[in-house]
């Protein structure tokens, strides 16, 4: 016992050796105020990871480490955040901050500039490849009838305007044909009237006038009319059964014409207003990778989705060669410009929900928390209404950590911290 009694002395000595200078190093206590090794008066350590909430969750008068994070405790000076000695940025609820450059290698802090700059607005959204509806085209037969023959029988089939599409034998058609020969065998008034009646009739069913001139110079009438394309294109709807009973009022054939289509795309409504007409467009599709198709946007929709919140662009490309199919997804982009701004890189920009703040590097580490009001957002900056001007240098990575500290500060002063 008496060999051990000397060594725990001993070992106890050293212990509260090492507290002392420990303590030394980090501070200094000089009349109950605390200093640290450049003189600055310290009224509290704090997590530097927490911006809010009441302040003896966050602060200490010794330094340490956070109970929840295990980082250093920082120190709150008394020239930054106690009484008359401290500095504001000028936005509530805000401090100034200073920090030290090896603090902010050690935090990733970065900085950047507010600069003049050529903006533009990049649009990305998805469309939809649809026919120009001012190249379709419909094919009803204008009387009753059958259909006798048909000469395009498939959908996907590429015609020619004027080509026939089928045959249809018609009683009412073959009465008619019946009545100008009569007409055309008799004399005098009746032969006038009643041959420009049958002639007429014919006509607007869309039997040819050579068809028309056949009947009247063989006398014999023509079983069946021939329905013909009314455009080039190919057949998009199909609806002619041989032999199958037609009404005016039936869509036979339905043709479009591919060779110019539109991109029906979806705008959200916050992209709107860099939506106009004339605007260039890019189109890819994911079935011909590496091709660009280039159009233009010729017309904006006067209505909102409700459910989508999006407003349909029409945009118009020729499409040699067929190669964009009705119903095919496209990947569109759309570039506005808007114009040469005063911008910061977008990360410097912390958004609350009601304000925007930046913190503008004042030199020797001093960061001054600055409220700007924002405009457009494109090409990773956002534009600057008001607030700054060009030349000034902003944080732009780990911001964050100053603003949590700035808030710290701003709410340890606004509770009448230990001032000395």
């Amino acid at each position: 016992m008496k060999r051990i009694l000397p060594w725990l002395v001993s070992a106890a000595l050293a212990i509260a050796l090492a507290i002392v200078l420990i303590g030394k190093r980090q501070t200094n206590e000089i009349n109950g105020v605390t200093q640290d090794n450049s003189g600055r008066v310290v009224i509290a350590w704090v997590d530097p990871m927490i911006s809010q909430g009441p302040p003896h969750t966050t602060r200490s008068n010794h330094p340490g480490r956070a109970l929840d994070c295990g980082m250093p405790l920082v120190p709150i000076y008394a020239d930054e955040a106690g009484g008359g000695q401290r500095t504001t940025g000028g936005v509530a609820g805000y401090s100034n901050v200073s920090v030290p450059s090896a603090r902010q290698q050690l935090i990733g802090v970065k900085l950047g500039k507010a600069e003049v700059r050529d903006l533009s607005r990049t649009i990305r959204t998805i469309g939809r490849v649809t026919v120009d509806e001012r190249r379709l085209a419909q094919v009803r037969a204008k009387f009753e009838g059958f259909v006798e023959h048909l000469e395009v029988n498939f959908t996907g089939e590429a015609v020619r305007r004027g080509q026939p599409l089928m045959s249809i034998y018609s009683p009412d058609v073959l009465s008619t044909e019946n009545e100008l020969i009569l007409a055309s065998r008799s004399s005098g008034q009746f032969r006038s009237t009643l041959g420009e009646a049958a002639r007429r009739r014919l006509l607007l069913w869309d039997m040819s006038p050579g068809e028309i001139d056949q009947v009247v110079r063989t006398g014999k009438p023509l079983r069946s009319i021939v329905l013909r394309s009314p455009a080039d294109g190919v057949v998009l709807t199909k609806n002619a059964v041989a032999g199958a009973r037609v009404m005016p009022t039936d869509t036979l054939y339905e043709i479009g014409d591919l060779s110019h289509v539109w991109i029906l795309a979806d705008v959200y409504e916050s992209d709107l207003q860099y939506a106009r007409i004339g605007q260039a467009a890019q189109v890819t599709v994911a079935s011909v990778p590496g091709r660009t198709w280039l159009g233009r946007v010729t017309f904006l929709s006067p209505t909102l989705d409700p459910a989508t919140r999006t407003a349909k662009v029409r945009i118009e490309i020729d499409n040699a060669g067929s190669i964009l199919k009705p119903d095919m997804f496209a990947d569109v982009i759309l570039r506005a410009p808007i114009g040469s701004v005063l911008a910061v890189p977008d990360s410097a920009v912390l958004q609350t929900g009601t304000r925007s703040i930046v913190f503008v590097d004042r030199g020797n580490g001093q960061f001054e928390p600055r409220q700007v009001v924002t405009g457009a957002r494109a090409e990773g900056f956002y534009e600057i209404r008001s607030g700054m001007v060009a030349g000034e240098t902003v944080a732009v990575d780990a911001n964050f950590l100053i603003d949590s500290e700035s808030r710290l500060k701003a709410a340890v002063s606004k509770m009448g911290g230990a001032t000395p």
